[in-house]
């Protein structure tokens, strides 16, 4: 290759040589004289250019050249470069007889006489066309995959050599990592990863991993160029050559930072709606047991209140009858308990001043925490009032206090802060928009940990010791929360106190009429015993209710169903008076009360209830009674309705006199109804 070849003449008699070129026909085999005139034509040459023998031999070899080519001379360069160096190679476009183009390989080597003088040329052609076309193709589908790979934003693309070291850098690797190219590569690419799994050896793991697998794929916390974190997806594939060694790591990385955090705030939403679910599952069951104890604990005390009054006056069996008279007591406040976390209490709702109510419970506050324990409150100037049931938000005051002091066994300091905040849709979870007090109650106690913390409002859940608490203080303040328009909200982490925090909404308006206690507006007479109807689809209650008016002085009758109710009505049994339950099946109280309407207009009814389970503006000028209702309780609501009936006889004008009916009892009262009432 090197030194000048020296091919010999064939001679006319050396027939070999002649066959052998003339029977090839992939290359194109001819010879030239010392001038370039072509002397000698295979069936190669033919088939590869197009020319028959007698149209090329005698004529200059530069035709099989482009314009270009012949234009700068490379015909004559190319001969003398073969005499002078002993041989021409070449690659480039060369032109058929068609004119067509074909990209050729191209040796000329010189032929020189025994004395060393140039004698001619010998001139090999092949056409190398297709492997061109396929190099191109090769060529251009890298080039593609180039501007792919660098075109792509979203995605960290980029190579490793076999120890891990960058060896290229696309723009979506610079916008993700802010790395540019001369910055990272020849770097390991250790470099993105965090201080603890660098030292982890994670790096080192994640190519043998891709070694031994094929393939490496992990999510986690990589590190941009400015020390920020960013939550990555990761691939790593090992790249082999044709014999299956190994050249590298071709890497791809995407930040799932948002979509990672979109799926956390999914999860949340799902736990909370979850949450949301088991509570208010929880809630309906506990509404319903503490509804059908209340019925258990109103027979129990009120037949503890009658047998009490007929027993003799003996110590010893009227401290037994008190005890369970307390015990039953207990139960009721355990009812009352587990209805206000099920938001069924019978709820009070007037304008509260959080910081006249604290000044109120100040000694009550100091008794039940101690002296190892200190309260600072933090109340701004000007803090508007809120709507809220007083006596319910100083029973949830003191559940909250009381509970920080027990996480505070050594004493500590709680902060009681209040602050007016307005929130919108979707700021607070589960809370409307509007205005708001909220109101927060932090110790420096220690504190829940996290399955502590998701189940401390659930009814009965407890960490104290038996006989120390019933586990329904935070059950009962996120019941009055929801059930007053707010929200409650517990945060803690272990060792570092717990901050309870309690939405109130803001007392800004006048209070809709379902919000203000109704008055009772019928009359009754003003002393002597009536004629009471009692309706209750409970035996027990309805037989305790019965006894209880009866021993009042009241001629009493009673139904077990408001259709067996109504039938009475429909009689002509003089009735000045109906108390019903409100939860009955098939018709509840304000149905019964409604139907009630139609036949006798104007009669007193009152509403017996367990929990607060009369919708907000229905019938607001019915008088209840809430279950359990004592005697005195009972007699004071007749009281109230006869205290009434006075003074809207007073405001009974001369046109509504002609419309009152008499309705005459056994005992010969005389009642008056509003309205056209009947017998």
């Amino acid at each position: 290759m090197g030194g000048p070849t020296h091919v010999p003449i064939a001679r006319p008699d050396d027939g070999r040589y002649r066959l052998l070129v003339e029977a090839v026909t992939d290359y194109a085999i001819f010879m030239l004289d010392p001038t370039g005139i072509v002397t000698s034509w295979n069936p190669g040459a033919q088939r590869i250019k197009g020319y028959s023998p007698d149209e090329i031999v005698g004529q200059h070899f530069s035709r099989f050249y482009t314009d270009e080519d012949r234009a700068t001379a490379l015909p004559r360069r190319a001969l003398e470069t073969a005499a002078r160096d002993g041989k021409f190679e070449h690659e480039g476009w060369r032109v058929r007889k068609d004119g067509t183009r074909f990209w050729a390989y191209v040796v000329i080597d010189p032929i020189r006489s025994p004395s060393g003088d140039i004698i001619g040329f010998a001139k090999v052609t092949r056409d190398l066309s297709e492997r061109k076309a396929a190099e191109e193709a090769l060529r251009h589908s890298q080039e593609q995959f180039r501007l792919l790979v660098q075109g792509v934003t979203d995605y960290a693309i980029y190579f490793l050599d076999p120890s891990g070291h960058v060896s290229n850098w696309n723009l979506g690797a610079q916008r993700i990592k802010g790395y540019r190219p001369e910055e990272i590569i020849g770097r390991h690419f250790s470099t993105f990863y965090t201080e603890e799994e660098r030292e982890q050896g994670v790096p080192q793991l994640a190519l043998a991993t891709a070694l031994k697998d094929g393939r490496y794929e992990r999510e986690g916390w990589r590190v941009r160029k400015d020390g920020t974190r960013f939550f990555a997806h990761v691939i790593i594939d090992p790249i082999r050559d044709d014999d299956g060694d190994l050249i590298g790591f071709a890497k791809i990385t995407r930040d799932i930072t948002e979509r990672r955090e979109a799926q956390q705030k999914l999860e949340e939403t799902r736990e909370a709606l979850l949450q949301s679910q088991k509570m208010e599952a929880i809630g309906q069951l506990t509404g319903g047991i503490a509804h059908d104890f209340n019925n258990l604990l109103m027979a129990v005390l009120g037949s503890l209140e009658l047998v009490r009054k007929r027993l003799p006056a003996d110590p010893k069996i009227l401290s037994l009858i008190d005890n369970a008279v307390q015990g039953a007591a207990r139960g009721v406040a355990l009812t009352r308990r587990m209805l206000a976390f099920a938001r069924r209490q019978e709820l009070k709702r007037e304008r509260v001043h959080i910081p006249e109510l604290m000044r109120g419970m100040t000694e009550l506050l100091q008794r039940s925490l101690g002296p190892t324990v200190s309260i600072e409150t933090r109340f701004p100037l000007g803090l508007r009032p809120v709507w809220a049931d007083a006596n319910q938000l100083e029973m949830a005051i003191l559940n909250l206090t009381v509970n920080a002091r027990d996480a505070m066994p050594d004493g500590g300091q709680i902060i009681i802060s209040a602050h007016e905040e307005e929130a919108g849709p979707g700021d607070v979870g589960g809370l409307r928009a509007g205005a708001y007090v909220r109101v927060s109650f932090a110790d420096n106690g220690s504190g829940m940990d996290e399955e502590t913390l998701r189940r401390a409002m659930e009814p009965f859940f407890t960490t104290k010791e038996p006989g120390k608490g019933t586990g329904l203080g935070l059950s009962m303040v996120h019941g009055l929360a929801q059930q007053s328009g707010g929200r409650f909200h517990i945060s803690s982490r272990k060792g570092q106190g717990t901050t309870a925090t309690l939405w109130l909404p803001l007392a800004a308006t006048t209070p809709s009429t379902a919000d203000r206690h109704p008055v009772p507006g019928d009359e009754l007479p003003a002393h002597e015993p009536i004629t009471v109807l009692a309706v209750d689809d409970d035996a027990l209650v309805l037989t305790n209710t019965a006894a209880m008016l009866e021993d009042l002085g009241h001629r009493c009758l009673y139904s077990s169903t408001a259709a067996e109710a109504l039938e009475i009505l429909q009689g002509r049994e003089p009735i000045d008076l109906v108390i019903t339950d409100q939860v009955m099946p098939t018709m509840t109280g304000l149905q019964l009360a409604g139907a009630i309407a139609a036949i006798r207009p104007g009669l007193p009814i009152i509403i017996a209830t367990g929990y607060a389970e009369i919708a907000a503006g229905t019938s607001p000028d019915l008088p209840r009674l809430t279950k359990p209702f004592t005697q005195a309780e009972l007699a004071a609501a007749i009281t109230r309705l006869r205290i009434k009936g006075r003074a809207s006889a007073q405001d009974i004008g001369q046109d509504n006199a002609q419309g009152n009916a008499q309705n005459t009892s056994d005992s010969g009262q005389v009642i008056r109804l509003r309205g056209n009432g009947r017998d």
